[in-house]
């Protein structure tokens, strides 16, 4: 059985849950998830968790993402990508090259970002998207984003290639519509391809194909406990080892070395030996605690 995560390199024209349906066919093995979804036309990075990998997937640090995409400036859709209606055609025969490249400060840092409507976003337990095909808008609000860096690759109007790097949670279809609507003509993408999610990246990324091909598919797997390397690794005992395993909270003397103060909340990786046992919690009130053993 396989136990980690597989970074794939999910194609476009399909969606991210079909991936995962790809992959359980691709190793045989039933216990497989995603996280991070991209949008059916999107295409790159999207990590997925076999095994034991899918009891890990809520301490992933996925808080900065990457991208590169195309826009097209002049034409507006209801998706914000090239799948949706024509909302609006506008002229963008006016702007230069340095016109969008003068734009790119002002789109750096922390700011609000209105999510799409054609997006998974639950408004009263039903997704944004499902409502946005029934022709509904609903009232949303504004979510807090950051940009950590944002350049374009090559401008040939009315086209254009960004590569961002931002915050988890930030729509970048949302991103180049507010470009065109600050440029005063719209625009859409036409192309999203996730370049990097957390520690997980592109050079790193196989498709569907070569994994159901590969004749050792254990080697292209990334074991979970390296995953969560942001993580600190504390080391217990033989018998605080035994603890653990049995859903026992470690003591102060379970520990090879003194484990020093923790932060409210803060997680820490548990081994025994070279055995990644569990990840733990620090509650200022109860202390640590088990939140996840692995087998």
């Amino acid at each position: 059985m396989l136990n980690g995560f597989l970074v794939i390199d999910k194609p476009a024209g399909v969606t991210s849950h079909d991936i995962v349906s790809k992959v359980r066919r691709a190793i045989n093995q039933k216990k497989v998830g995603h996280t991070g979804t991209l949008d059916p036309f999107a295409t790159g990075v999207l990590p997925v968790a076999v095994g034991e990998g899918t009891k890990a997937i809520q301490f992933l640090d996925e808080s900065e993402k990457e991208y590169r995409a195309v826009l097209r400036l002049g034409i507006a859709t209801d998706t914000q990508d090239l799948t949706g209606q024509v909302l609006s055609e506008r002229d963008w025969s006016h702007l230069e090259a340095s016109d969008l490249e003068r734009l790119a400060p002002q789109f750096l840092g922390l700011q609000k970002q209105m999510p799409p409507m054609f997006s998974a976003i639950k408004k009263d337990g039903v997704p944004l998207y499902k409502l946005a095909r029934k022709g509904i808008e609903v009232e949303r609000e504004a979510r807090e984003v950051e940009i950590h860096a944002l350049s374009f690759e090559w401008i040939r109007l009315p086209e254009a290639c960004f590569t961002v790097t931002c915050s988890r949670g930030t729509y970048v279809r949302t991103l180049a519509c507010d470009i065109g609507e600050a440029l005063g003509c719209g625009a859409h993408l036409l192309e999203l391809r996730r370049t990097r999610s957390g520690l997980f990246r592109e050079a790193d990324a196989i498709s569907i194909e070569a994994l159901a091909e590969a004749v050792n598919q254990e080697d292209l797997i990334l074991p979970l406990d390296r995953a969560l390397d942001h993580l600190q690794r504390l080391e217990l005992t033989e018998a605080g080892g035994r603890k653990v395993q049995n859903g026992v909270v470690p003591q102060a003397a379970d520990f090879t070395t003194a484990t020093g103060e923790f932060r409210q909340g803060e997680q820490v990786r548990l081994y025994q030996g070279e055995r990644f046992a569990a990840v733990a919690e620090y509650d200022m009130l109860k202390g640590l605690r088990l939140a996840r053993v692995f087998n």
